[in-house]
């Protein structure tokens, strides 16, 4: 009867222990629970600590944090950008359903018992889900902020008065492609929410127009006095980009077609090319040493001995016309020999020289125009750079690079440190041919140079005619000719850009 009664008591007693561990199970369960609504401490959405926070309180904070605005910083300016603009969403219940799954493995019974046992939950870091429109931030940047505070370059412009250039000043514009990662990081952060917008420089038009070029010429001009013609072409060897106008008292008489002056020593330049055009990439010590001596020294004797000896015997000189006029430069000519008493050889009647309404009283043994001169020095110069151009369509295989090269040292070499050779900063390089007619009493009616210069900002070629039908006085006109000739360097090359 005892043992029976102490197996009853135990039973009892294991029933009440069963019963107390139900009831505190339970209260374990209801607390665990009631815990387990929220995240665990130490976890972060997104960057966003939500440790101990409910399902509902993590999204509000996530959409608060993500909705914040995005300063972006434009130089002094700041502008505040609102992420839903440019489509920015986060995908706040896709990064919650992360998060719960993160809880201990997204297992219920498993936190319940890691909780039971004491264990610690560890931290967990969800990273951000979202997304925007990366066409339309470039269309709020370029649209809403570009046209707003962007700044258009400023060229440089002339100084009245002189032939020098103001500084340009340069244009901001925004990088639009380091712009938008940037603020697409800033948008992705919760804490750092400010970009300062890269920017890029844009000098793009540091020159002025060519219509301020031209006025500045013609100003320049004007501050001499001079009532003669004066005729000036620039071309950009770059872009093929001209300018040429013929200017006299103030009045442009720049109709077409071009007008005509005599060559003078300018022809030179021609019977060189006609004479390269014949002895091929390695004339003889003789003919070099006269085609340098016409080019350096203008020498007539040399001119005549190299037509006759390499051109023609008795037309070299219209065989030079020819191959102008193959060329295209139809106002220009070749009519007779340099030496005394040579005869004209041919008459030519130009669209140049057959102008009524003025005249530069140009010789009939040799004209030009500045057109075709400024074109002969650009076929030289292509053929030169490139062995291509007009000459190698004209005259294949008969001017080779090397040739043209030789052609452009001939010019280079210094003469006269007046007129073009005065007009750019020592040291520049300046490949060209001068010339100028003084008549039977020594006075002198016409002066010409034409030149490509090598500058920092690219090669041009650049043409000046001056006529006076009475006299032209060297110091006044070669001063002038020079200083147009500066103005047009200066236009190539304005100073260094304001605020650099």
């Amino acid at each position: 009867m005892r043992i029976r009664r102490s197996y009853s008591l135990l039973r009892w007693i294991s029933v009440l222990l069963i019963l107390v561990a139900i009831v505190l199970l339970t209260i374990q369960l209801a607390a665990y629970s009631r815990q387990r609504a929220n995240y665990p401490a130490g976890m972060r959405i997104a960057g966003i600590p939500v440790g101990e926070m409910d399902r509902q309180g993590a999204a509000e904070r996530l959409l608060e944090v993500y909705s914040l605005p995005i300063e972006l910083v434009y130089e002094d300016q700041v502008i505040l950008l609102n992420p839903a603009v440019v489509g920015f969403e986060a995908d706040i219940e896709s990064m919650l359903a992360a998060a719960d799954l993160e809880r201990e493995g997204g297992s219920f019974w498993t936190g319940f018992w890691n909780d039971l046992w004491g264990g610690q939950s560890s931290a967990q870091d969800v990273p951000l889900t979202a997304s925007f429109s990366e066409n339309l931030l470039r269309s709020y940047l370029e649209n809403e902020i570009g046209l707003r505070y962007n700044k258009q370059p400023q060229p440089a412009q002339p100084i009245p008065g002189t032939v020098n250039f103001t500084a340009g000043i340069p244009g901001t514009a925004i990088d639009l492609d380091s712009a938008v990662l940037q603020i697409e990081q800033a948008m992705q952060s919760p804490v750092n929410r400010s970009v300062s917008l890269p920017l890029s420089s844009s000098v793009a038009s540091a020159r002025p127009s060519f219509n301020n070029l031209e006025i500045l010429l013609k100003q320049t001009i004007d501050l001499t006095g001079f009532d003669g013609i004066t005729g000036v072409y620039f071309l950009d060897l770059q872009t093929a980009e001209e300018l040429h106008f013929i200017y006299q008292n103030g009045q442009d008489i720049s109709t077409q077609p071009d007008l005509a002056f005599t060559a003078a020593s300018m022809i030179k330049l021609p019977i060189m090319v006609s004479v390269y055009k014949r002895v091929g990439d390695n004339p003889n010590e003789e003919v070099v040493r006269l085609l340098s001596t016409m080019i350096e020294q203008s020498g007539n004797e040399p001119s005549d001995w190299l037509m006759q000896q390499v051109i023609d015997p008795n037309i070299g000189p219209l065989v030079v016309t020819e191959d102008l006029q193959a060329l295209g430069l139809e106002n220009t000519f070749l009519a007779g020999f340099f030496g005394l008493g040579s005869p004209l050889l041919a008459r030519y009647e130009t669209p140049a020289n057959l102008r009524t309404d003025v005249s530069t009283d140009p010789d009939v043994y040799n004209q030009t125009t500045l057109t075709d001169m400024g074109m002969l020095l650009a076929d030289v110069y292509q053929c030169a750079e490139t062995g291509g151009g007009t000459f190698a369509a004209v005259f294949p295989g008969e001017l080779t690079q090397a040739e043209c090269q030789q052609m452009i040292e001939l010019l280079s070499t210094p003469r006269t440190a007046v007129l073009l050779e005065a007009s750019a900063p020592s040291g520049t390089r300046i490949a060209h041919k001068h010339g100028w007619v003084t008549n039977v009493n020594g006075v002198i009616n016409t002066i010409g140079d034409a030149g490509i210069i090598y500058s920092p900002n690219g090669d041009y070629a650049v043409v000046i005619f001056t006529y006076h039908p009475v006299q032209l006085v060297w110091e006044p006109v070669s001063v002038m000719m020079r200083d147009v000739s500066r103005a047009v360097y200066n236009y190539f090359n304005p100073p260094t850009t304001a605020g650099q």
